[in-house]
């Protein structure tokens, strides 16, 4: 009884952090459900009696996500072709974007794992957090329909969905960069950042630096959309001649 009552006060809470109120709690149920948790339960109950996990759900989600994603991608920058779109798209509609997501309105613990998935830090997992939200979009999708899904997305990804249609096609820019350094140079890059500006409207600029050198800059409104313009700065810099020489340090940045 005592489990049933903290898994409830838990869903609301969850259901605040998400920003949507489910008609059927059932749904949520479903989609918290992590699969080594049903294998747990499922072992101890009855055939008639087996709960099922999140991963159809997730399946759902899935398509939800990208289809929210390009509505309002379309919607609001008339002006991306559908080269930028499909950029803008794939910089959303990744793990690595869901769980971050998934980790700011804190999905981890309202999952439902397997002991030997909890004790080995499953709640923080990219992947499990990454499908447990796709779960949660489906399951919005089912009880609210489609609005109430685009209404999530646009709450849990606007802000990087806005970020990746600012500046289409670079937000891979630092995984490159770091490819092209480890392999030319047998090292990483590394960012310094200053910020100037108000506290309400900072302005970030970024220097990718290449063994002590400055190779690119770049600013941004955020430290993350500077630090990827310096990034692709450096890239543009490297491929197209390594015998360039890099930027002064004392020269001003550009955005």
């Amino acid at each position: 009884m005592e489990t049933a009552v903290a898994e409830l006060a838990e869903h609301d809470s969850f259901e605040r952090r998400v920003g949507y109120r489910f008609a059927d709690a059932r749904l949520l149920t479903e989609a918290l459900s992590h699969r080594s948790w049903c294998h747990e339960r499922n072992a101890e109950q009855p055939t008639g009696s087996q709960v099922a996990s999140n991963e159809r759900l997730e399946f759902l989600g899935d398509a939800v996500l990208g289809l929210c994603v390009c509505q309002l991608a379309v919607t609001r920058w008339p002006d991306l072709g559908p080269g930028d779109l499909s950029a803008v798209r794939s910089a959303v509609v990744n793990a690595s974007a869901l769980a971050e997501a998934a980790r700011r309105c804190e999905l981890g613990p309202a999952l439902l794992l397997g002991k030997g998935e909890a004790a080995t830090g499953g709640a923080d997992k990219e992947s499990i957090l990454a499908d447990g939200l796709e779960a949660v979009l489906g399951a919005v999708f089912l009880d609210g329909g489609l609005v109430a899904a685009r209404d999530v997305v646009e709450r849990l990804l606007g802000e990087r969905l806005a970020e990746a249609a600012s500046e289409p096609g670079t937000r891979e820019a630092k995984n490159r960069l770091q490819e092209l350094v480890a392999r030319q140079f047998g090292t990483e890059p590394i960012y310094d950042v200053s910020s100037s500006g108000p506290a309400h409207r900072p302005r970030f600029i970024a220097a990718a630096r290449i063994s002590d050198e400055v190779w690119g800059r770049g600013e941004g409104s955020t430290k993350r959309a500077a630090e990827r313009r310096a990034a692709q700065a450096a890239c543009l810099r490297l491929l197209g001649n390594l015998d360039d020489p890099p930027v002064d340090a004392e020269e001003p940045a550009h955005g």
